[in-house]
């Protein structure tokens, strides 16, 4: 499975953005699909995860409300709306495959992008 990420950019605080990760080779209904984050001088960070069917969802405490994933197995992408934004949002994210896995745990996904930049400025 190959994933390209794309759609960071800048944002002022309270705005939002939406990421895609589209998905190449591989049969993407086989895989649970994450979103990590990495600030500078931190290490990466889990954000939000979905299940292989789309059925279930997974994220972390300081996005929700704020940051819904979701997936077209059709279009075989995953997708992370953003909305209001604030500093400590800005990260290059990435998206991640798991062979039927959608929590937190980065060691459970076999295959990375290669990472979106989003700066939220003040």
């Amino acid at each position: 499975v190959q994933l390209q990420a794309s759609g960071g950019g800048l944002v002022q605080a309270g705005g939002s953005l939406r990421l895609s990760c589209a998905a190449s080779e591989g049969t993407f209904s086989n895989y649970g699909m994450g979103w990590f984050r990495q600030a500078p001088g931190k290490e990466r960070e889990f954000v939000a995860a979905i299940k292989w069917s789309g059925g279930s969802t997974n994220y972390a405490d300081s996005v929700k409300g704020r940051f819904t994933i979701s997936r077209d197995n059709a279009r075989r992408t995953v997708y992370l709306q953003m909305i209001s934004l604030n500093l400590e949002d800005t990260a290059v994210y990435y998206c991640a495959a798991a062979p039927r896995y959608w929590g937190p745990d980065p060691y459970e996904y076999r295959y990375w992008g290669q990472g979106t930049q989003v700066t939220v400025s003040s």
